[in-house]
């Protein structure tokens, strides 16, 4: 359950709240020791979705690995095609940009998001798994950019990095005995989260973050309890040959083919449909 709180944290209507991050369907904003998130609307999910659509079609013609950066990471040039894409989509009749299959995508994405946090919330509240979340009656906040403020009852607790950024700064440091580390307590969590009931069809590295020695699950939209979805997935998973190909780690483990050999080992040897079921709760 979450933490009742009488007021809103002091340090949230401090000052201006900083945009940290987004994802489809929400964008999220920071003080120092917490977040608060704004779900988006649907033309806006619309929007992002026909943009990937046309960056994956397109993003390998551009110089420069600009399409691999604009995919990989959301930054303000993409926040402007976004806006482009949705001003386009409000003088284009519907019937144009709002496909059949964007139709789809969108309720799939929605779907997948509702389900994942009802589920975070039935198996996952009070664990170690999740940051913690406190709720506090309605207040206002400010923040960066567009809308400039935002209505909020609940803030999550801040991680120190996502888990793809925290292993790419040791690897820069050469600091490959932490790497290993917390590639091992990845392989842990989903563990964990097999013994607690939940599977994680998007277990990406960045939907995850690092609070002290600990790894937090930040994205809920991949989980499912379903066991033809998750066989679905461990089927794709068991024949991957090299994990850390597929985790976006070839570039950071390339000086330590070793490393490599061994997370992809575990990997196999963790996430397949034997190993599932055996750490599954009966029942």
């Amino acid at each position: 359950m979450a933490r009742e709180l009488a007021h809103i944290p002091e340090e949230l209507t401090r000052g201006r709240l900083k945009r940290l991050g987004e994802g489809i369907g929400k964008v999220v904003y920071a003080s120092e020791h917490w977040v608060v998130k704004r779900e988006r609307t649907p033309t806006e999910v619309a929007a992002l979705i026909i943009l990937w659509k046309i960056l994956r079609r397109w993003f390998h013609m551009l110089p420069f690995h600009w399409g691999d950066r604009l995919l990989s990471k959301p930054s303000r040039i993409l926040r402007l095609m976004r806006v482009a894409t949705q001003a386009g989509m409000a003088v284009i009749p519907k019937s144009v940009w709002f496909t059949s299959h964007i139709a789809q995508v969108w309720r799939t994405h929605h779907y997948r998001d509702r389900r994942g946090e009802r589920l975070a919330r039935s198996h996952l509240k009070g664990t170690e798994v999740l940051p913690e979340v406190v709720v506090f009656p309605p207040a206002a906040v400010v923040v960066g950019g567009w809308p400039g403020w935002l209505l909020v009852e609940e803030a999550t607790e801040r991680v120190e990095d996502t888990l793809d950024r925290r292993i790419a700064q040791l690897a820069g440091e050469e600091r490959f005995d932490e790497v290993e580390a917390w590639l091992n307590r990845f392989l842990d969590l989903r563990q964990t989260g097999w013994q607690l009931g939940v599977f994680s069809v998007d277990a990406h590295l960045r939907n995850f973050g690092v609070i002290g020695e600990r790894i937090v699950l930040l994205d809920t939209g991949g989980l499912t309890n379903r066991w033809t979805d998750i066989a679905a997935k461990l089927r794709k998973d068991e024949g991957v040959v090299e994990a850390h190909v597929q985790l976006g780690l070839e570039r950071t483990l390339a000086a330590r083919p070793e490393l490599a050999r061994r997370f992809n080992e575990r990997w196999k040897a963790t996430v397949n449909r034997a190993s599932v079921r055996e750490h599954w709760p009966e029942g």
